[in-house]
């Protein structure tokens, strides 16, 4: 399709090119403009048919967002602000510079002004801030009749018609009703006797994160958002629930990673800004590793006694952060998905000491082979080695499952401690653990 769009431009087949976009879903055209060379983007984006335009801008990165407003003509701005979405129409106004920002703003009427100003009020990453005004609402005194004539008046205009919201004279949520319900009931059903009262909502302070669940748990389409005193102030749709899941696996693959999340795209964030995300991270956990330094360095007899002691520590410092990593990841994973809850904690130090008993006996065994067999050592130094690694494993586990519960609890982030530090306080652990057992043993 993006060499077709390609050779249309180039041929200046502009009326074919027209046609072939028209049928195209908004979110493909997105991605085929985003593809398109940025001084042809406005050209192509001028082609398109105004209510396509106007869907396909709100699926647009802000980077081409942000070219096609500068280009824009005062008249395409007003267009293109009055079609979108309202949550759509704030995300823009949050992620645009300045200049762009009040001419949107100054092209918008003046309700969806006052509104775009509200949702920018919540907090950042609550249910307030990424859900939408645009909903139908009924009264419980409502026939069927009366219901299905208003959603024809005012759904155009809604981000959903499906489910409806059944409020009373003070906009207090009192029941739900979807269409399904309104198409298998008679004209002249009240609502009262049909809508569901049993409502799952959240507030306008909710966590986005907490939101996104419920549509997992339950499998809504939409789930309305309510203020302190019930009234219904919008609603939170699936497609802002995929899109707020996606920000936070990105989120907690970053910090797993030791990154400071972005919400630019890889190919989009330039080497600089790449450099500053990742940089500082580094420098900690560089300043941090300089604690294994120290304790090689204070058992350097204990190895000058026995040289080939050297020669395991990446092994055993590789398995306990190996193993510590596994334990957080489960675990971080669980807390996600709220499977997990701080007072789970004496049930998985229990399972985790199991695992890790079993993990670490059948490394050691393994490893006892290969020691004798391969490595040709000692005895002592094999038992030495083995022992190192069942106590590693054993602790790298319980820490590497009871610290992201533990950020979790003071209100960290529990991907911050994942892999990358996890692996830092185990190494020295780790180090800690063979000189002292060696020391022991071999009587160094």
């Amino acid at each position: 399709m993006l060499e077709n769009v390609l050779e249309l431009l180039e041929n200046r087949e502009f009326g074919a090119l027209g046609a072939l976009l028209k049928d195209l879903n908004p979110a493909d055209v997105a991605e085929l403009l985003e593809e398109v060379p940025r001084e042809r983007v406005l050209l192509v984006f001028r082609l398109l048919p105004k209510e396509l335009a106007a869907d396909t801008f709100a699926f647009l990165g802000p980077d081409e967002q942000e070219v096609l407003l500068s280009a824009f003509s005062d008249r395409e701005v007003s267009e293109v602000v009055s079609e979108l979405a309202l949550d759509d129409a704030a995300d823009l106004v949050e992620e645009m510079p300045a200049n762009l920002v009040s001419r949107v703003l100054r092209h918008a009427d003046e309700e969806t002004r006052l509104r775009i100003n509200q949702l920018l009020n919540y907090p950042k990453d609550s249910a307030g801030s990424i859900m939408t005004m645009e909903f139908v609402a009924l009264k419980r005194s409502m026939t069927v009749r009366e219901a299905f004539e208003r959603i024809r008046r005012v759904g155009v205009d809604k981000e959903t018609v499906y489910t409806c919201y059944v409020t009373d004279s003070g906009r207090t949520l009192k029941g739900i009703v979807t269409v399904k319900d309104l198409l298998l009931a008679p004209d002249d059903a009240v609502l009262r006797d049909i809508m569901e009262t049993n409502i799952i909502s959240v507030t306008t302070q909710t966590d986005q994160e907490e939101v996104a669940e419920l549509f997992g748990k339950y499998d809504f389409l939409a789930i309305p958002v309510v203020d302190n005193e019930s009234r219904l102030v919008g609603i939170v749709t699936v497609d802002d629930a995929i899109d707020v899941i996606r920000e936070e696996a990105t989120e907690d693959i970053e910090m797993m990673a030791a990154i400071t999340p972005t919400d630019r795209p890889y190919m989009k964030t330039g080497v600089f800004a790449t450099w500053k995300k990742r940089v500082p991270w580094l420098l900690l956990l560089m300043i941090s590793a300089t604690f294994t330094g120290s304790i090689i360095t204070s058992f350097e007899d204990a190895l000058a006694a026995s040289v080939v002691l050297t020669g395991f520590i990446p092994m055993i410092m590789d398995t306990g952060g190996n193993a510590g990593g596994q334990s957080s990841v489960s675990i971080i994973r669980g807390l996600s998905l709220g499977e997990i809850e701080y007072r789970d904690v004496p049930a998985i130090l229990w399972k985790e000491l199991r695992v890790a008993v079993l993990c670490g006996a059948t490394l050691a065994a393994a490893n006892f082979v290969k020691l004798l067999l391969w490595d040709r050592v000692t005895l002592g130094v094999a038992a030495v080695v083995c022992l190192t690694l069942v106590s590693t494993v054993v602790v790298a586990k319980l820490v590497g499952c009871t610290l992201p519960i533990l950020a979790k609890r003071v209100g960290f982030d529990p991907a911050v401690m994942a892999s990358p530090f996890i692996t830092t306080i185990v190494d020295a652990l780790s180090l800690l653990i063979y000189f002292q057992i060696a020391c022991s043993l071999l009587h160094l």
